[in-house]
């Protein structure tokens, strides 16, 4: 089966890209870190910020340093992607459908 002329586009280009974005990592220096802490800590620390609300699970047990255990943070993550895939997946079929039906 010999590829088509857009399919060898498809793949040079994305072999570029994953060339481009592994060359990069590569190069970097230190660890990578999530910025779910360090907006709230740039917040408090920088503008005298104290935060009005409270975290969810810690207002429902009464303990303000409650945290969750990593497997359910893992479980809710991965949660959100699922629907966001639906999300994309129905948007797509939807224009499939669309351009089938034309």
């Amino acid at each position: 089966m010999a590829l088509s002329k857009n399919q060898i586009i498809y793949i040079a280009g994305f072999g570029a890209i994953a060339v481009l974005v592994i060359g990069t990592l590569a190069f970097v220096p230190g660890e990578f870190g999530g910025s779910d802490g360090s907006g709230g800590d740039a917040a408090e620390n920088d503008y005298g910020y104290t935060p009005w609300t409270g975290d969810l699970f810690s207002i429902i047990t009464g303990d303000p340093d409650y945290e969750l255990p990593g497997e359910i943070e893992s479980m809710l993550f991965a949660v959100q992607a699922a629907i966001g895939a639906i999300i994309i997946g129905f948007f797509i079929g939807m224009t499939y459908a669309k351009k089938k039906d034309e």
